[in-house]
Formats: structure tokens, C-alpha cells, sequence
């Protein structure tokens, strides 16, 4: 692509548009005094001298549309504009927002990125607009199993083709909808009548990633998969109407393979004398412990040690068509429809070890927090656990938009904008959104774990003469097949309009009304058959296909290990299926359930108004303001599917039980909250090239769908005083961050600039649980009921004594209401049951439910460099974000603990040369060590630390002649492995191959 070249304006005029600021399509942006006319009316005679203007194109034009979508942003914004439509500069669109300074990314088990952090604020806090438009959100629980509580937007199941901007909104905006706490994403999408000219580019790429070594040999992989992309656009009429259409589909085989401690570490003070903890100095095996870690020390045990080699099989598919027609220069209307399909199959072989804290050797790690260097347990034919998964899941969503803006006149402008769209995800087979078969040789001695290298490695004693598993001695042990679902629909009306002031003044104004109805379930088939499913002869061995595991981790360094046992059995999953049905008789038991047994459906309605003044005093250094304030409405509606509790039964001496109606029904809970929300900006230009920014914002994140269920359950035991439960709680209020942000701006060169920034964000309402007394269903209780009085009264038995107070009942009362005799136990006694009656005490339950009820903050500063290094076609691009904050978690503590999840530093670092018919591009992109999250395994809760990663990336495209272009582009071309472990590096809980993914690309302008 030429460097140069003569644009007409009206083209210009069209990439000006679609690289502009205006937040939405539906919002009327501030304008410029001397474009506003031209604006008015894009396809007006322009003057024939001014038709030509130097454009610069590729990817020094890129740099240059972002730096000045930040230069000329209202409050702080930062963005990346694709070089040309069709040709976005990343093909994820969360490994291209991780190149901003600030965002970090989440990455899948297959590492490609999928969701966002922004200034350290997780997914989940993050509000992802299409063309200003709230979208909706799908995710399936943890593992593919349980109710979702997520509503991070997963970037992976968009394609970037038709993309022309992205925009990151790090401050709060009146106009912007709610629900963005680290930021708000506008993700754009190109326009006809915008482009203005006609279109028609398809591309193709082979893609090969290596990470597909990581398969099993019983799978077979495809070595180079497709990607295939075409957007076209046309207009006619004189310009009055416009066509676009554009498509992609992407077939990716991948794998990966991963170590871990997946059930989790457990964790013990010092100086405990639990059954499972390591005995006190002097006593038991003590003296076979080097090291022991100190009394007032803290250390973890493991449950488990595995690995497991994974095939993944994705295939995505995004449509869009953009009807757009402008009966006059006033009047532009757009109907538009987007489509989105990700399909993901898995396959999964599994080793594994699992422990009970028996006797055994071991050294370990100095305190405060003290981990295993070398652990042993002592076992003669315990289970070598083996086990394959196979899932598969469907994510598929759509969004139907219509927008109008009309220029009223001069000085008024209205835009009307109506959307409706939906995010689904589900199982894509019988099996489920996560079918496992565990399967076992009981053939285990003595077992010992090296954590003290980037993997463990595990060493079993195997009978004499065995030197690998045997397929004769396997079979299958226990099973999980899961079924979750999750639906997410918006349906959101947008009114906007400005009103210009003689002086250039503005007033910016609008109202929406927002439904979001969100649903997800789940239920679960799991059969805990560890002891086996019929005997080993119960499967034939040509099911079975001896490998070795070692292979599978290259990556690391210590995969070499000689002390490695490795051995296991890859298995058909499906005839090991068949003949877990066979030997069991119960075919049900090996597919997923289709009735739902958790269910939670949430509708919340938002109605919304803003109001916002900008304007420009023109003192001897510039000041822009902005002032506007938000005024938000929402009510929560929860249900969620239960068992409906009808009484509280006595049935036997110190036991009370909660009993249930047949079934299932709902349970229901509202909440209400309303929020004014200001923000202010201000823009001083101390001269040409200097600007410095000033920002205060309100900002909320709502609560996980989880913590605003309605439903309420109940523990099934019950004391004399009452008993336990669990609730979710409508009536949270959400997050509220106060933004402080500073910044300072020195765009010294065309495509160079330099930037310093601080922010603060001061959050309350953080949620956590609190313990609330409560008489859910109104379950009268026999403790202290008329027939327990009665026992009192007759003076024969003392207040506390529940078997003398029980058997008075059974001699004097059987037969009357709520009072059954069924017999006598060994001792003689009378046995049966006494069931609340009305006019008994109603129970009370302490019921676990989450509060608003902490306050903390965060803060830091983002640098940011970009440099083109005149004509020579060489420039970079590098940042770097600094975040702290209260909100940490102190792995020596055991005690309940609250961090901010996500927050961490980053830093990136672009060269790239772009000159003639070459475009080069180099990425590295760091990010620091961060909470990810506490639980998945262990007792107390452990945290999750996903250790710093830095990966580096790279592109190389050649235009052959001027519509051809070819590329090639390399990810993680260093092999990067990653890793998370719990309180010490050495308590690993997954660290993860996956490999360099390599794409050929051709692309073809018409």
C-alpha cells in the first residue's frame, strides 16, 4: 500500500467520520465551528480546489487516527482505528485492546485472549458497547458446568474483519450508558454512506498453530486450518442509499496441555493438630518431615497432582448487513444486523494422582507461607487415576438495530436508536457442556511430587515387574456429565439530540430505556463410583492406547525429569461410554440431564435521562468543558427454581429436617436502586501541542447474576434454635467508583506524542457475605410448640433433654396431628416423627446472603509513548500502567479477605516499519503477576495467582501489486508457557503449553 496518495474529500471527509469520537451512532457528537457545516451535510458541492488532499495510509495511519482520536477526545480515551476496512490490526479483538495502555487481557486455556481488565477493574466491570449499543453477555459456568454470575463480554466470538475502530472510555460520559467501572468499549463497525465510495476486499489466511502438537496421536488434527473474510460496500441513488454486507469463518484446531493441582490446596495454621494436618514436632511421623514449617507459619497440603493434553476444535462465523438511506442531506437512516456463532469442541486425556494426607516423607519451603519441596504419602494398590472429557458448546448471538438522525436545523440535532439483541450459549451435544469418564488401574505404591521445578513431577512405586499401566487392569470409575445454560437479551431505546449556542456552545440531551432478562441454569449427572464400575474385564483393552505424557510439555524445562511416571491410557471416549452402560445397566447415567435443577432468571429495567453543557473559552491558553450528570433508574426482578420447604419434622432425637413439597417451583425477589452520576471535564491546550486534562466521573458496575438471584435454600438440618441457609440478594446496590483522573499531552510530531496520566477511583458498595436472620416459608417447628410445653409442664423432663421431652411426646400425643410413632430402636426407645403444627414458633434461619459493605480504592498512572522516526518508516509505540490499591490479599492470612480480582501492571512495546510496498509489525506485551480469583479447591478458600506472562508477536505484509497484499503473521513466537499458582509459587494449581500459532495470509481489493 502507497504511502501517498491523492484522496478525494469526499473520502476523506467519510474516513474522518468513521475514525471520529462520536460515541455511538445514535449520539450527536460535538462539533468543530469550521467542520460544522461540512458535517451537516457530507455530500454537498464542495470547492474543486480543495478535492485533492494528501492522505497517508497504513500503519503510520493507523497510529495517526488513534493518536487523534485521544487528542480530540472529551475526557480520556485511547483507541486503536483500523489502517483500512476489512484489515484490522489484530484478529482478536482482545489481543488488539491489550496494545492500550491500561488493558490487560484474560486469556483461555488455548491462550487467545477473551476478555478485558481495564486500570486493574475485572471483566465483569468492563461495559462492551456495538456502535453505542449495550451488549449482551452469555458465559457457561466454571468448567462448563453450574450457573453463570459472569457478565464479561467475551471479545473471542467476534471477528475483527468488520471493525474500523475500537474505543476505550476510561472516563465516565453522561451520555454513555451504565454498567462501566474500568471503562466503557465502544467497538464501531463501518457504514456505507460513510464510506462513501464502493467496496470489496475478500481475504483468506492457513493458519497452523502448533499448539495442535499437543494433541493426542488417537486425534486426529487438521496441520493448516482456514480463515475466510469478504465485506462489501456499495451506494446509489446519487448517495441516498447504501448497501454492506460482510462476513468471516474460521476454522482453528489448537491444544494445549496443563499441569495442575485442580482440586486445590489444603491449608492449615502452623501449629494445627487437625486429623489431616502434618503431625507436631515429637509426634507421629514428624521426624520424617525436613523442614517443617514453623508453628506460627502457614503451609497447604495437596489434594491432588495431574495433567491432562487437550485438543480444542473452534469454528466461528460473524455476519453483517448495514442498510443505510438519507432521503435528504438532513435525514440518515440504518437499519443494521449482526450475527455471531462460536462453536468449541474439547477432547481431554487425563493422569492423575489423588491424596488422602496420609504418612510420608516431605520437605518444605521457609515460612511465613510454607509449600512442599519434595511430598510423599504411602499407598499399596490405590488408584492411578486416568480420565478423558469430551465437551462441546455453542455460542451464538444477534443484534437488530434501527437508527434515524436528523438535522432539525442549524442549530438542532436528533438521533432515534433502537436495538434488540441476544447472547446465548448452550451444550452443542447429548453429552453436554462438559461430559468426564474417570477411569482407574489400581495399581499405585507409594507416591511422591516434585513441586520444585515450573511443573510437578510425579513418581509412582508401580507392583514389580510393571514399568507402565496395563489396559487389563483399567476401568471406569466415577462420571460428571453437565448441563448449563445461559441467555442474555437487551432490548434498549436511545433518544439524543444537541443544541447549538450562537457561541459554539452545546447542550446535549437524551433518555433510554433499557430491559436486560437474563437467564441461567444448570443440573448435573454425577455418579461418585471411585470404587469402580463393574471389573476390569468389563472392557476390552483395544480401547485403550498406551502413551507416555512427558511429551506433551516440552515447553518446560523440567519435563525431562527421569523420575517422571508418565504412563498412562488414552481412551475412545465413546466405547468407553458403551461399556460403562453396560456394565452399570443405567444409560441415563452416562449422558447429560435435560431437566434443570438450578435455574435463575433476572429481569432488570433501566430508564435513564442525561443532560450535558460543553463549550470552549478562548483565553490566552484554551479551556474546553464539558459538564453533564446521569440520572439512572433500574429495577431488579429475580426468580430462581427451588425446593418449596412445607415443615420443619422431628425424626429422630437430636435431629430436626426440613421437609419440601413435591418438585421444584420458584421463589421471587425484587430490589430498586437509582443513581445521579456527573462528570466533568476540562481540556486546557497550553499551545498547539500540549494538552492538559482534568476529569471527575461517577461510574457503577452491577452485581454477578448469582448474587442478585432470587432464590433462597435452605440447609436440611435443623437445630433447636433454628437452622442455616442461603439467599441471593435483588436488592444490592450496585458498585459506585468516584473518578479522579489527571493528564497531561504532547503531540510534538505528526503520529508522535507522549502522554502521563494518574487516576484514582474511590469504589463503594463492594460486595461480600453477611448472615441474616429470617423465616423463610413460614415453617412452624415443634421446639417450643404446644406438645414441647406440655413435656415441661408435666415436670418430668428438664429443658434441654430432647429424648425425654420426644419420647413424652410419642406416649402421650401419638396419633394426634403432626405426631407419628413408627416403632422402637435397639435400646427400646419409641422412633418415628413430630412435624411443626400451626401455632407453633415459626423457625428462624441464618441465612448467608451478600451486603454492600465495604469501601476501597485504586489507583495509578499510565506513560505513554509514540514515535515515528521521520521518513524512514520506522516507529514504536510502547506504555506502561502502574496499579495499586487496598484491595490486596495477604497469602499468610487464613482469615475471610475481599481483594480487588485483576489488578495488575502492564507495559507494551510495538516497533513496526511501514514504507512502500512493506508493513512490519512487532509486538511485545507484558503483563504482572495478578489475583484471578479465590476458591476453585481448598479449604480455607486459596488464592489464585496467574504469574507474569509476556508474549511477543509479529506481522509481515507485502503489497504484490496495488489491490493484492499478502501477510504473514506469528503469535507467541517465543513458546511462552503460563502459570497460576495458590499462596507460594511452589502450590502450582495450573501451568499451561500451549505453542506459536503462525497464519499466511492473501488479501484481494476489488
Amino acid at each position: 500500500m502507497k504511502h501517498v496518495q491523492a484522496m478525494p474529500k469526499k473520502r476523506l471527509l467519510a474516513s474522518a467520520l468513521l475514525l471520529a469520537l462520536a460515541p455511538a451512532g445514535h449520539v450527536i457528537a460535538q462539533e468543530q465551528p469550521a467542520q460544522a457545516a461540512q458535517t451537516a451535510n457530507p455530500n454537498a458541492d464542495v470547492d474543486p480546489t480543495e478535492l485533492d488532499t494528501v492522505v497517508v495510509t497504513g500503519i503510520r495511519a493507523s497510529l495517526t487516527s488513534s493518536m487523534n482520536l485521544k487528542r480530540d477526545a472529551q475526557g480520556i480515551v485511547d483507541g486503536i482505528v483500523a489502517e483500512d476496512i476489512g484489515k484490522f490490526p489484530d484478529t482478536n479483538l482482545a489481543e488488539a485492546l491489550q496494545r492500550i495502555s491500561g488493558v490487560s487481557i484474560d486469556r483461555t486455556s488455548s491462550g487467545e485472549g477473551s476478555k478485558v481488565t481495564v486500570r486493574g477493574v475485572g471483566p465483569d466491570f468492563n461495559l462492551v458497547l456495538l456502535n453505542g449499543r449495550q451488549m449482551p453477555a452469555s458465559n457457561l459456568g466454571p468448567g462448563g458446568g453450574g450457573t453463570s454470575n459472569s457478565r464479561a463480554f467475551d471479545f473471542s466470538n467476534i471477528a475483527a474483519e468488520a471493525i474500523s475502530a475500537i474505543e476505550v472510555h476510561k472516563t465516565g460520559r453522561a451520555e454513555l450508558p451504565t454498567g462501566g467501572i474500568g471503562a466503557t468499549i465502544n467497538v464501531k463497525t463501518a457504514r456505507p454512506l460513510e464510506i462513501g465510495e464502493p467496496l470489496a476486499s475478500i481475504g483468506f489466511k492457513a493458519v497452523h498453530d502448533t499448539s495442535a502438537r499437543n494433541l493426542p496421536q488417537s486425534y486426529p488434527g487438521a496441520i493448516v486450518t482456514p480463515e475466510l473474510s469478504g465485506i462489501f460496500s456499495q451506494t446509489y441513488a446519487d448517495g441516498k442509499f447504501g448497501v454492506m454486507v460482510s462476513g468471516s469463518y474460521q476454522d482453528r484446531e489448537s491444544g494445549y496441555s496443563q499441569a495442575s493441582v485442580a482440586d486445590g490446596w489444603i491449608t492449615f495454621p502452623g501449629d494445627s493438630n487437625s486429623w489431616n494436618a502434618l503431625p507436631l514436632p515429637g509426634q507421629g511421623y514428624a521426624d520424617r518431615i525436613t523442614n517443617r514449617p514453623g508453628l506460627d507459619d502457614v503451609y497447604a497440603r495437596p489434594q491432588n497432582t495431574g495433567y491432562s493434553v487437550n485438543g480444542v476444535q473452534r469454528q466461528r462465523t460473524n455476519g453483517q448487513l448495514t442498510l443505510q438511506w438519507a432521503p435528504s442531506d438532513s435525514v440518515t437512516a440504518t437499519l443494521d444486523y449482526a450475527y455471531m456463532e462460536n462453536k468449541v469442541q474439547q477432547q481431554r486425556s487425563e493422569l492423575s494422582v489423588w491424596f488422602s494426607q496420609s504418612p510420608g516423607d516431605s520437605s518444605w519451603t521457609d515460612g511465613p507461607v510454607a509449600a512442599p519441596i519434595i511430598y510423599e504419602e504411602e499407598y499399596n494398590g490405590a488408584d492411578l487415576s486416568m480420565g478423558g472429557m469430551q465437551l462441546a458448546t455453542k455460542n451464538s448471538g444477534d443484534s437488530l438495530g434501527f437508527n434515524v438522525e436528523w438535522e432539525v436545523n442549524d442549530a438542532l440535532s436528533l438521533a432515534f436508536d433502537y436495538h434488540n439483541s441476544t447472547a446465548e450459549s448452550r451444550p452443542d451435544s447429548p453429552l453436554g457442556s462438559a461430559g468426564v469418564l474417570g477411569m482407574a488401574a489400581y495399581v499405585r505404591g507409594n507416591t511422591t511430587v516434585d513441586y520444585s521445578g515450573e511443573i510437578p513431577i510425579v513418581n509412582v512405586v508401580l507392583p514389580p515387574g510393571m514399568s507402565s499401566v496395563p489396559a487389563s487392569a483399567a476401568l471406569v470409575t466415577g462420571s460428571v456429565f453437565q448441563n448449563s445454560y445461559n441467555k442474555s437479551e437487551v432490548e434498549q431505546f436511545q433518544a439524543d439530540g444537541r443544541f447549538k449556542f450562537g457561541d459554539y456552545s452545546g447542550l446535549d440531551f437524551g433518555v433510554s430505556a433499557t430491559e436486560v432478562n437474563n437467564r441461567t441454569a444448570a443440573a448435573v449427572m454425577q455418579r461418585d463410583t471411585w470404587g469402580g464400575v463393574g471389573s476390569p474385564a468389563d472392557y476390552d483393552d483395544s480401547i485403550f492406547t498406551p502413551d507416555n505424557m512427558s511429551r506433551y510439555f516440552q515447553s518446560f524445562g523440567n519435563s525431562n525429569n527421569p523420575n517422571w511416571t508418565d504412563s498412562f491410557l488414552v481412551f475412545d471416549f465413546e466405547r468407553l461410554r458403551q461399556a460403562a452402560i453396560a456394565a452399570s445397566g443405567c444409560a441415563t447415567c452416562y449422558e447429560m440431564p435435560t431437566q434443570f435443577t438450578d435455574d435463575l432468571r433476572t429481569t432488570e429495567k433501566s430508564k435513564s435521562a442525561y443532560v450535558q453543557w460543553t463549550t470552549s473559552f478562548d483565553w490566552s491558553m484554551p479551556l474546553d468543558v464539558a459538564v453533564g450528570v446521569r440520572y439512572e433508574q433500574t429495577d431488579v426482578d429475580s426468580s430462581a427454581l427451588v425446593r418449596i420447604a412445607n415443615g420443619i419434622s422431628w425424626d429422630s432425637a437430636n435431629e430436626l429436617y426440613v421437609t419440601y413439597q413435591p418438585g421444584q417451583g420458584f421463589t421471587e425477589l425484587e430490589g430498586d436502586y437509582d443513581y445521579f452520576l456527573p462528570n466533568v471535564d476540562l481540556a486546557w491546550h497550553l499551545n498547539e501541542d500540549i494538552v492538559a486534562r482534568a476529569s471527575y466521573s461517577e461510574t457503577i458496575g452491577r452485581p454477578g447474576w448469582q448474587q442478585i438471584q432470587g432464590g433462597q435454600r435452605l440447609a436440611n438440618i435443623v437445630r433447636v434454635d433454628g437452622g442455616d441457609g442461603s439467599a441471593g440478594n435483588p436488592a444490592l446496590e450496585p458498585l459506585l467508583s468516584k473518578n479522579f483522573d489527571l493528564s497531561v499531552e504532547w503531540y510534538y510530531g505528526e503520529a508522535s506524542y507522549v502522554s502521563a496520566g494518574y487516576f484514582r477511583k474511590n469504589i463503594d458498595n463492594f460486595i461480600s457475605d453477611t448472615i441474616v436472620r429470617d423465616t423463610p416459608f413460614e415453617l412452624h417447628t415443634p421446639v417450643g410448640g404446644a406438645y414441647w410445653n406440655a413435656a415441661l409442664s408435666a415436670g418430668g423432663c428438664a429443658a434441654g433433654d430432647m429424648v425425654c421431652i420426644r419420647n413424652y411426646i410419642f406416649t402421650n400425643y401419638a396419633g394426634s396431628p403432626g405426631v407419628t410413632v413408627t416403632g422402637t430402636d435397639s435400646t427400646g426407645a419409641l422412633t418415628g416423627s413430630i412435624v411443626g403444627q400451626p401455632g407453633d414458633p415459626v423457625a428462624g434461619f441464618d441465612i448467608t446472603t451478600p451486603a454492600n459493605q465495604r469501601s476501597d480504592h485504586l489507583d495509578g498512572f499510565e506513560i505513554n509513548v509514540q514515535h515515528v522516526f521521520g521518513e524512514s518508516g520506522f516507529g514504536l509505540a510502547a506504555n506502561y500502567t502502574k496499579v495499586d490499591s487496598g484491595l490486596t490479599f495477604d497469602n499468610a492470612d487464613l482469615g475471610t479477605q475481599y481483594p480487588m480480582i485483576g489488578l495488575s501492571d502492564s507495559a507494551n512495546l510495538v516497533g513496526f516499519y511501514d514504507k512502500n510496498a512493506w508493513q512490519v509489525r512487532v509486538a511485545y506485551n507484558w503483563r504482572d503477576e495478578f489475583l484471578n480469583g479465590i476458591g476453585g479447591g481448598g479449604t480455607p478458600p486459596n488464592p489464585n495467582w496467574t504469574e507474569a506472562y509476556g508474549q511477543v508477536d509479529a506481522i509481515v505484509s507485502y503489497e504484490v501489486m496495488e489491490n493484492l497484499t499478502l501477510s504473514l503473521e506469528g503469535i507467541n513466537l517465543t513458546d511462552e508457557t503460563q502459570r497460576i499458582h495458590a499462596r507460594h509459587e511452589n502450590m502450582v494449581r495450573f501451568a499451561t503449553q500451549t505453542g506459536p500459532r503462525y497464519m499466511f495470509g492473501v488479501r484481494y481489493r476489488f
